[in-house]
């Protein structure tokens, strides 16, 4: 039967090509030569079926956009020519000759292309090669391992039946293999290669007798490449039984500088120290950074005389607390969130975190697998600090803020600990403030040990804010359900706003209507901002008009970050008078990065924090703070109902009890208006418990209101705008750049509005196809050699990392070369493949152009990445500048015993810090 679809003769094309391909005929383009070759060879190479005519498959082809034709000339595309870059094929003679029976010498015959091999051909043998894959994957060691009597060597060493190689500079290399019969019997093989041993002519091999390969490894691109080479054996011609042998091949080829950030050893991930019990010992109490102010009611914030087995048995206590959670609490952690279940799960839920916490910190600690101690030398500027090398700390591994303190004694000493608290953090290396005893008789390099330890008060806010749900009555806040009766249709607002963009936008204008009018109290309004929307001027532009439409008012504004905070307080600025505004931050922000635009505003005087008094904070009209640093407004007496407004910025990234405690405490169920705006589409909370994961903790408030309320849901088709805006208009992304993520995230509903000389101001860049730590290494290595540029300016980090931002290009690393880790990064939510929402992070933070570096191989396995990958990509050098390089990272996978370790055994997430 001939084939009728048009997909079915498209693939009938593309066979074909692999065909010429096969028989080193892809530079023909006549036409009518090539429909020769069709009728005469192609299409006959599989007795009693045909496929349909050359001129169906050659329009097929074309309206696929396989092929371009030029009067009488057939060009098939490159991206078709990618497709056949593949191990399964090699090139071979197209001239018939005759096929000798029986065992053939090797070298001396030609082998034929017709009818006779169509066991042989291209369908053929991707079956067989698909087949014999699927077994491997059932029972490898079987098919690695020498057997009866055969034997595979090369001069270089197989490993578990793999070869790894590694080229640099020539990207040539050659592996000889040796095939050898100890037997007592004469077994015959196949396998192509420049003998042409195949299946019409395989090679005898008799006892004692060997057979020598050369398997040519060419190639002019830098990246990964597998491949698999399989020996099919018979114990004679007319045996239907047969045997594989099969070997593997990965070479990488590298470039010098991808050479010299090479890992140096397997990815390990960090293990716990062992635990060896410790004598009694004191702790010495250290010296805190000027102008901070501890906490109240921190546990163990100052400890004196302390017996350290007293530390034994809080960890003790934590173990057997973690199971009395898990077995007897579990019922609470399975059941559905409810305002009845509220307090109680996720009090139960931060302790799980607590605990993952307590046990990832003690990771870092000295002496480790790396280091055997660490030393520190006297602060060259400030003689009573000193200063300790700490490397990761740059990238929040560990997680080390100004105030947190750290356990320190002299290597081999056990009998005092020195607490030392952090002054300020630097690239790679702390300051820290000791008692004098330990400075006194301190000298430079002195080898110590440390025991890090993690800052318990943003987890006691969290659980007093749940707390305060409950006595404060927040359920119409946390569990909001729709009016039995609404009195006529209410009347919005007719404003004028601020920023004048905003009124050619609806979605803005009606959200900042809406939010003025207070529709949706005591529900919490939403704003769905996709990426480029404007989400966060459409909050500040609401509170523009609250503070000038309002008379009565007191908004807080949060954010669950600094960046993210000081972004909102500035824009309020441009409007408000700074009188009206007080940015607060805590102590542990780092004076130097206070924007100097807010420290008049703000609570830092000089290098040091002061906290006013509450008289005087209810004096400001809008505070601006992180929702963490929100809980100092609880502790400092404000009292509840004082805020009629609380805005919370980027909701979407913050776990639901940091959204808490701005609310609980502060708000007047009734009457207060919350307003939550993000992206439940994007990245949520990060989390190290893979429990509090499992059970909930990870889905933000935003979220949990956008999928478990009907108030936030579209009733055909439509958002009820009294409770929720969805932003429509996007402002920051070229088409191409926006078009995938709108159609799997968005509905299709995004509008491209970008500034169109911005989002294609790369549209002509010479590279393209037509007209997170070794980056950092490398762009210094490269900057050295570019002097005229800042490279300081370039911006490298994880995707969490650019959340809320925007760039005019990006360069995405994907990271992942091998397909071996899918399903983990999936169960765990790793890296981008298997994680929709870091996906649209990623690739919707460009304005005018996004790179992404990746093995498509591996990508395309993601239904996800797939869409983006089947739009097209290119593996030619000449596209990437010399630059830009793909790094691997390599996760070895190892089995734990204990149970709330394990995903940060197999990832080491940053450690949140600027909250």
């Amino acid at each position: 039967m001939v084939n009728k679809t048009l997909a079915a003769r498209c693939q009938t094309g593309l066979d074909f090509y692999e065909f010429l391909k096969e028989t080193d005929r892809t530079s023909i383009i006549d036409r009518l030569e090539l429909r020769d070759i069709y009728n005469s060879e192609f299409r006959i190479r599989n007795p009693g079926s045909k496929d349909a005519n050359f001129g169906s498959v050659l329009y097929a082809l074309k309206v696929s956009y396989k092929i371009t034709r030029r009067r009488d000339n057939i060009y098939f595309n490159s991206s078709v020519k990618a497709l056949y870059v593949d191990q399964w094929h090699t090139p071979r003679s197209h001239q018939p000759q005759p096929v000798q029976n029986g065992a053939a010498s090797p070298g001396l015959l030609e082998t034929t292309t017709s009818a006779e091999e169509a066991e042989t051909g291209v369908r053929a043998r991707r079956k067989m090669a698909s087949l014999l894959m699927n077994k491997l994957k059932m029972d490898r060691a079987q098919f690695i391992a020498d057997k009866h009597g055969v034997s595979i060597t090369s001069d270089h060493p197989f490993e578990n039946g793999k070869v790894c190689l590694s080229v640099e500079t020539t990207y040539e290399y050659v592996v000889t293999l040796n095939v050898k019969n100890n037997g007592t019997k004469p077994v015959y093989f196949t396998l192509k290669d420049e003998h042409k041993v195949t299946k019409t002519n395989p090679l005898s091999l008799q006892p004692g007798d060997s057979y020598e390969i050369h398997v040519h490894f060419c190639c002019s691109l830098v990246g990964f490449y597998p491949a698999t080479l399989a020996f099919e054996f018979k114990p004679d011609l007319q045996a239907s039984t047969t045997f594989h042998i099969v070997r593997f091949f990965e070479a990488q080829c590298l470039t010098s500088l991808g050479r010299e950030l090479a890992p140096i050893a397997p990815y390990k991930p960090r293990s716990l120290p062992a635990w060896t019990p410790d004598t009694n010992c004191l702790i010495v109490d250290g010296e805190r950074p000027e102008g901070y102010q501890p906490s109240v009611n921190t546990l163990l914030n100052t400890i004196y005389n302390k017996c350290n087995s007293c530390l034994i048995v809080m960890l003790y206590a934590a173990t057997l607390f973690f199971f009395y959670i898990y077995i007897f609490r579990r019922t609470v952690l399975e059941s559905p969130l409810s305002w009845e279940n509220y307090f109680e799960k996720f009090q139960l839920l931060l302790f799980l975190e607590e605990l993952q916490m307590e046990v990832d910190i003690r990771r870092y600690n000295i002496p480790n697998k790396d280091r055997d101690h660490a030393i520190m030398i006297r602060d060259p500027v400030n003689k009573k600090l000193l200063i300790m090398e700490v490397p990761g700390v740059s990238e929040n591994r560990p997680s080390v803020l100004r105030g947190d303190k750290l356990l320190v004694y002299p290597a081999g000493e056990k009998q005092v600990k020195y607490c030392g608290y952090v002054h300020s953090v630097q690239l790679d290396s702390v300051k820290l403030g000791f008692d004098s005893k330990l400075l006194d008789s301190f000298v430079d390099y002195m080898k110590f040990h440390v025991e890090f330890t993690i800052n318990r008060v943003t987890l006691r806010l969290q659980h007093r804010a749940a707390e305060l749900a409950n006595q404060y009555r927040l359920e119409k806040v946390l569990f909001p359900t729709a009016p039995t009766f609404v009195s006529g249709q209410t009347v919005l607002p007719k404003l004028k706003l601020f920023d004048w963009k905003l009124e050619r936008n609806p979605e803005q204008y009606q959200a900042v209507q809406h939010i003025v009018a207070g529709t949706s109290k005591p529900a919490p309004y939403l704003v769905f901002g996709p990426p480029g929307t404007g989400k966060t001027v459409t909050l500040v532009e609401a509170i523009k008009q609250i503070e000038k439409t309002q008379a009565s008012y007191h908004i807080l504004a949060c954010a669950p970050s600094n960046s993210a905070a000081d972004l909102l307080c500035r824009k309020i600025l441009e409007h408000v008078d700074e009188h009206k505004v007080f940015r607060l931050y805590a102590s542990s922000r780092d004076p130097k990065a206070v924007p100097d635009r807010l420290k008049a505003c703000s609570n830092l005087v000089g290098e040091c924090y002061i906290f006013p008094p509450k008289e005087k904070l209810m004096e400001y009209k809008i505070l601006v703070t992180t929702l963490l640093t929100a809980g100092r407004l609880v502790t400092g007496g404000i009292p509840a109902g004082h805020f009629t407004h609380v805005f919370v910025d980027e909701a979407g990234h913050a776990v639901e009890t940091e959204c808490l405690v701005p609310l609980a405490g502060l708000l007047n169920a009734e009457s207060g208006q919350v307003v939550l705006a993000g992206d439940p589409k994007q990245l949520g909370p990060i989390l190290r418990s893979p429990f509090a994961l499992k059970y909930g903790m990870g889905v933000s408030l935003l979220e949990r209101m956008m999928n478990g309320f009907s108030l936030y849901q579209k009733d055909e088709g439509v958002f009820n705008n009294r409770y929720v805006t969805k932003l429509l208009r996007n402002y920051r992304s070229h088409p191409a750049i926006l078009k995938i993520p709108n159609e799997l995230f968005y509905d299709g509903e995004l509008q491209v509005c970008a500034d169109e000389i911005l989002r294609n101001s790369y549209c002509r860049w010479e590279h393209l196809p037509q007209k997170v730590q070794k980056i950092r290494k490398a762009l210094e290595k490269v900057g050295k050699e570019f002097k005229f540029k800042d490279m300081n300016k370039l911006k490298v980090g994880s995707v969490e990392e650019f959340q809320g931002q925007e760039r005019r290009v990006i360069i995405v690393s994907t990271v992942r070369s091998s397909p071996n880790y899918l399903e983990i990064d999936k169960q765990f939510s790793l890296g981008f493949v298997k994680n929709e929402k870091r996906f649209n992070v990623a690739v919707t933070r460009a304005k005018a152009l996004l790179i992404v570096v990746g093995n498509p191989r591996v990508l395309n396995a993601d239904p996800t990445w797939a869409r983006y990958v089947s739009g097209g990509y290119k593996c030619k050098s000449r596209i990437i500048p010399d630059n830009i390089y793909q790094f691997i990272l390599t996760f070895i996978l190892i089995v734990f015993s204990s149970h709330f370790n394990f995903n940060s055994q197999l990832l080491d997430p940053e450690w949140r810090n600027d909250l």
